[in-house]
C-alpha cells in the first residue's frame, strides 16, 4: 500500500516543512527546546502510519519538535515502505536530542546513513521499535556494519547495529507468529525504575507477539519489560 504524501498532510493537519516529512513544533512541556527525528521504513507495522501519530502527541503534549521521515519512492514522490533504498531528510539528525526508529532492512545509499551514523557516534540517545532490532541490511562498503548479521570487522560489530546498539538482533519469535499477541509484564528488580511510572505491571498489550533474545543482554543492558504470548 502507497499513500500519497499530499494526501497524509490534508487528513492529519500535520505542518511540514518539506515534501518528504512532516514537521510538528512543539508547544509547550517539558520537551521544549528538545528536537526528536522519528525515522520509519518497514513493510509489517505500518510505521509510516504510527510514528507521524506518535510524533504529534509527543509534540502536542510535551512539547518536543519532531520531524518523521518516511521511506519515498523516487520515481512517483509518494511514501512505499517497500521501497527500501530511500529514506531522505536523515541530515535533520544533525540538529537532533534522540532518534526514534522503526525501520525493517532497510538498504539506504551512504548519504542517507551518514548522519545516522554520526548521531550515533556522538553518542546521542536512541529508541529503537520492534523491527528496529534488523532496521539495515545489503548495505556494502563504509556502513556494512550496520547490516543485521554482520559478521566481520569491527569486531564490536558483530550481528551489526541492533545487537550493538539496542541490544538484540532479530533473533525468533516465541510462538505463533501473527496469530499471537503480547502483554507485558515487568522484568525482576524493576520497582520504583521512573521509566515505568504511570504503568501497571500487566496492563501494556499488543497485537504482535513476542521476539526472542539472547541472556543476558549485552553490556549494561537492563530489561524494564518482558513479553508474555497471549492469544490474539
Amino acid at each position: 500500500m502507497r499513500l500519497s504524501i499530499l494526501f497524509l498532510l490534508a487528513v492529519c493537519n500535520f505542518s511540514c516543512k518539506a515534501v518528504d516529512r512532516v514537521v510538528n513544533e512543539g508547544k509547550a512541556g517539558p520537551g521544549s527546546g528538545k528536537h526528536i527525528v522519528l525515522v520509519s521504513g518497514d513493510e509489517e507495522y505500518r510505521s509510516e502510519e504510527v510514528l507521524p501519530q506518535l510524533g504529534k502527541i509527543l509534540s502536542q503534549r510535551h512539547g518536543f519538535k519532531c520531524t518523521v521521515l518516511f521511506p519515498i519512492d523516487p520515481g512517483t514522490g509518494e511514501i512505499n515502505p517497500n521501497v527500501v533504498t530511500n529514506i531522505p531528510g536523515t541530515e535533520a539528525l544533525d540538529r537532533a536530542d534522540l532518534l526514534i526508529i522503526l525501520t525493517r532492512f532497510r538498504n539506504l545509499p551512504d548519504a542517507q546513513m551518514k548522519p545516522i551514523d554520526e548521531f550515533l557516534r556522538a553518542g546521542k540517545p536512541v529508541l529503537g521499535l520492534r523491527t528496529a532490532t534488523h532496521a539495515f541490511n545489503g548495505l556494502k562498503g563504509t556502513y556494512a556494519h550496520y547490516n543485521n548479521g554482520y559478521r566481520g570487522e569491527p569486531k564490536e560489530w558483530a550481528d551489526g547495529f541492533g545487537r550493538l546498539v539496542l541490544g538484540e538482533k532479530w533473533i525468533s519469535h516465541h510462538g505463533n507468529h501473527k496469530s499471537e499477541s503480547t502483554r507485558g509484564v515487568f522484568a525482576p528488580d524493576t520497582k520504583g525504575n521512573p521509566l515505568l511510572n504511570g504503568i501497571k505491571d500487566g496492563e501494556i498489550w499488543g497485537a504482535t507477539d513476542v521476539y526472542g533474545v539472547r541472556l543476558p543482554l549485552p553490556g549494561d543492558a537492563k530489561p524494564l519489560v518482558l513479553g508474555q504470548v497471549v492469544k490474539d
